[in-house]
């Protein structure tokens, strides 16, 4: 039974309206290698639901889930604890089942808890203005390209080599198609990149992320400056908020626009997804802003309420000059965010950053005493990188092997670099025991 409603002529009809030729046309960006000519082998049409539910258990089972053993996998998501109060508010009907506000005034709750993720954000941030919400750091970060381009009306992004590969190729990805250059640094775990002397009068902007995809923490200050002197944005990318509980922010160091993943914040791993992206800027830029913003105000009768102040976007009435695609926000995540930040409060943010930081450096010391090994990374928050003596890939395999997600291999975020296939990526959180880094150094030690 087909599920498309429609018939053979009202097809017809569609595909000459938009001049393709058959069904099979709208493909033809898709390489043929990657198309199916027929069906996969082995794939059984029809099952039951008992049927389907034992081969997808099977499949499941498969996966080493990242609770099961030590972890210190980071690269972009990161493992955290999330209190149970926070799982047990957002399961609440009224939250969990609400969704994007198109008749905002009457969605008072919803939007309140946007507002006071948008507060929460320009803080940790050191921003002005924050939005409410985004997918992902990845695509807040495209996002942030695409907004200085409009700011400075130029078309040319230059990309830190430190910057994490997967949000580097949804940029470049969104450059290709949207008619903008994008300029990247070579990928050098030592860190020594100029990015200031990419910087030309076609520059819009700046991508740099700290800490880096190396774990490399750095001063943007000097950089913001020789960007804005040219004319430039600096655009600061954080994949770790939990970081800015003790890294000076980025608007401290004089960013002009912030992107950033805040997984680690009241979300768990969920394989991957759904995240949530966090986006702020300075008040000048504000109606260039993507996405949408909540504002305070008061109603007939004086008393306090919540409007969507911006709302550019392309599917409100205001479609034609919507400054960004993206057409819902991670509202459920950035509620998790949002109460999970509450019950941490200042004070309670701050030691996190603190135990994050501490369990790094412990872990680090620990492995840079195993023989053959060598921290890279000099000045990190939580993650760090290790030269070993063989590839690392092969490593993390072994380690696995004892019970041991150890990290993230260089190679796997830049393939084709050999140059980078002896560094493996290491994170420790709050949630890494001494005994298990013990127990990573050991095995470490074993399997070189």
């Amino acid at each position: 039974m087909r599920y498309l409603p429609h018939t053979d002529a009202e097809r017809r009809a569609m595909l000459a309206a938009i001049g393709a030729p058959s069904v099979d046309a709208l493909f033809r960006d898709v390489p043929a290698a990657a198309r199916l000519d027929k069906p996969i082998a082995g794939l059984t049409l029809t099952q039951g639901e008992l049927e389907v539910e034992r081969h997808v258990s099977a499949l499941a089972a498969k996966n080493r889930p990242a609770g099961s053993m030590a972890s210190f996998i980071g690269a972009g998501v990161n493992r955290h604890h999330v209190p149970s109060a926070v799982d047990h508010l957002i399961q609440r009907g009224e939250f969990l089942t609400s969704y994007t506000p198109y008749q905002p005034e009457v969605s008072q709750g919803t939007l309140q808890y946007l507002f006071e993720f948008q507060t929460q954000v320009a803080l940790l941030t050191g921003m002005d203005v924050a939005n409410a919400s985004m997918y992902d750091g990845a695509t807040a970060t495209v996002e942030a390209v695409m907004m200085a381009n409009r700011v400075t009306r130029r078309g040319k992004a230059v990309i830190s080599g430190g910057l994490h590969a997967h949000y580097r190729e949804v940029v470049e990805t969104h450059a290709h198609f949207g008619d903008f250059k994008a300029v990247v640094a070579p990928s050098d775990p030592s860190g020594r990149e100029d990015l200031a002397a990419l910087v030309d009068g076609e520059t819009s902007c700046v991508v740099v992320q700290n800490p880096d995809a190396f774990g490399r923490l750095r001063d943007l200050a000097p950089l913001a400056k020789a960007a804005q002197a040219k004319g430039a944005l600096l655009i600061a990318v954080v994949t770790e908020v939990v970081s800015l509980g003790l890294v000076a922010s980025p608007g401290e160091m004089g960013a002009d626009i912030v992107a950033c993943e805040g997984q680690s914040i009241g979300n768990g791993l969920n394989f991957g997804g759904p995240h949530v992206g966090l986006f702020a800027t300075r008040d000048k830029y504000v109606r260039q802003m993507p996405g949408r913003l909540v504002g305070e105000t008061v109603d007939a009768d004086d008393r306090r309420g919540w409007v969507l102040t911006l709302s550019t976007r392309e599917q409100h009435i205001r479609r034609e000059k919507a400054t960004s695609n993206i057409c819902t926000n991670s509202g459920l995540c950035a509620l998790a965010f949002t109460i999970h930040l509450s019950l941490l409060g200042e004070a309670g943010f701050r030691r996190l950053a603190e135990l994050n930081h501490a369990a790094a450096v412990r872990l680090a010391e620990k492995l840079d005493g195993v023989r053959g090994t060598r921290l890279l990374t000099e000045t990190f928050f939580n993650e760090f990188t290790l030269k070993l003596p063989v590839p690392a890939a092969g490593v993390v395999d072994m380690l696995a092997e004892k019970g041991v997600l150890a990290g993230v291999p260089a190679a796997r975020l830049w393939p084709g670099k050999p140059e980078l296939a002896d560094l493996l990526i290491v994170s420790a959180t709050e949630t890494n025991t001494v005994a298990e880094m013990d127990r990573f150094a050991v095995a470490l030690e074993e399997v070189l």
